[in-house]
């Protein structure tokens, strides 16, 4: 199985615990870090994804539940209309981001800011968020990294003037929030409200 190299020091800090409990302590007080590093270890995992083909597709950049789809006016980076689809990640899912298609990154954008419970609509806009900007074919996207309630760290890997293949690993959102990401307006949705989707993997649009 393969992680997130992020996710190392968890799984390596509470092995090393794990190890210590059973070397000093009574066998059954490793039982609570034992557990710890499963679940950092099942946390951090990144497995392969078959990334389908298709220049005029977008994938999902996520794992998790579609909690947002709408026609908007995105206000900061295109100021112009664009499909919006948000996507929940739980801490059961895969937390590693990949890039929705082809395209050139041109800015990568921190933004300080609140950590609301990333169901809430204006978390989309208020929490701290990490926001790349993708030069494509199809025009300029937007796919922001939200931090949430618990997760209040966004890891954005690509840096403006990165060239990113459609699927290809871009960040990490540890522990569970959002990602928002916009789309030209002509995009065709594939997905609906409550759909369960995977990065790399899922189509959730395509341009007719």
């Amino acid at each position: 199985m393969k992680f997130a190299r992020e996710g190392y020091p968890f799984i390596g800090f509470f092995a090393v615990i794990t190890a210590a409990a059973l070397l000093l302590l009574p066998a059954w007080t490793a039982l609570f870090p034992f557990a710890i590093t499963l679940f950092m270890a099942y946390f951090f995992r990144d497995p392969e994804r078959s990334v389908p083909e298709g220049e005029a597709s977008f994938v999902a950049p996520a794992d998790g539940k579609v909690i947002v789809l709408q026609q908007v006016t995105e206000s900061v980076f295109t100021k112009g209309k664009m499909l919006q689809i948000s996507i929940f990640m739980s801490p059961l899912n895969v937390h590693v981001n990949r890039a929705p298609c082809d395209g050139k990154v041109d800015q990568v954008v921190h933004t300080s800011g609140r950590f609301l419970s990333a169901f809430k609509p204006e978390a989309s806009v208020e929490n701290e968020n990490i926001a790349m900007t993708l030069d494509t074919k199809f025009g300029r996207i937007v796919v922001r990294q939200i931090a949430g309630f618990v997760a209040r760290r966004v890891v954005c890997w690509a840096k403006p003037g990165d060239s990113l293949k459609k699927g290809d690993r871009y960040g990490l959102i540890k522990f569970s929030s959002r990602v928002d990401i916009f789309l030209p307006a002509s995009t065709v949705p594939n997905i609906k409200l409550g759909d369960n989707v995977r990065a790399g993997e899922t189509v959730i649009g395509y341009i007719p």
